[in-house]
């Protein structure tokens, strides 16, 4: 397995954010958590990533404990979260070298290159971060996630914001990156789910009260949306 997450909850203060979730993903999954704001989804990817510690259960990453092995299961995850936290006075490939830098990686040059073209960067890699348009720098985003080449890809909200032109190409991409990754994305949105995900984890005030294959979700009645509304009223 390369996620498994087993009876975990978060408590902050008097607030219960997740109530004793379990999940097991495999590598090539595309993961969709799909819930309204405030269900928990933000909350579970930040675990998955060990930026923060389960008050209760414990979370495997490609066989590693999160809480035991921090290093080694940061090495093997590459996280984008909600608010892209990209300096925006650096240039695409002097940000990308010093992310680089960050997780040793050898053939610096070499791996920037690489996830310049991966991502679709070329066109705008002469500028600075700040003068970038949102969906680029959501694809500056997503180089840095993927600089250390990680098994796990952990994406939260990855195509906010985004015109109707860079949504298109910024599904596809994560559809190509999931190919031979596990990656978990969080979303609000159906059609999100529906264009890029091979499972639909449903998340309702720190519960999971629903997970299968989307096609499942698809062919009941009334189809995801449907089954959203029912699961989450």
């Amino acid at each position: 397995m390369s996620i498994v997450v087993d009876n975990v909850s978060k408590v902050f203060g008097s607030q219960r954010a997740l109530n004793g979730v379990s999940l097991t993903l495999e590598r090539g999954e595309v993961v969709g958590l799909l819930g309204p704001n405030g269900a928990g989804k933000s909350t579970l990817m930040r675990l998955v990533t060990g930026f923060l510690p389960p008050t209760e259960g414990r979370i495997e990453v490609c066989g590693f404990d999160v809480m035991e092995a921090p290093l080694e299961t940061k090495r093997r995850v590459g996280y984008l979260p909600e608010r892209n936290p990209v300096h925006e006075d650096m240039y695409v490939r002097e940000y990308l070298q010093f992310v680089a830098g960050v997780h040793g990686v050898k053939d610096k040059a070499q791996r920037v290159a690489s996830v310049i073209e991966e991502v679709g960067l070329t066109p705008e890699v002469h500028k600075q971060i700040g003068q970038l348009s949102k969906g680029y720098r959501q694809r500056v985003g997503l180089a840095q996630a993927l600089i250390h080449d990680p098994e796990v890809l952990i994406l939260d909200e990855p195509t906010s914001g985004l015109d109707p032109n860079q949504l298109v190409d910024i599904r596809a991409l994560i559809r190509r990156l999931g190919q031979d990754r596990t990656v978990i994305l969080s979303t609000h949105i159906m059609q999100e789910v529906e264009a890029m995900c091979d499972r639909v984890v449903l998340i309702r005030l720190g519960d999971i009260v629903a997970d299968g294959p989307l096609s499942e979700f698809v062919a009941a009645e009334g189809g995801l949306e449907a089954q959203f509304k029912a699961l989450t009223a």
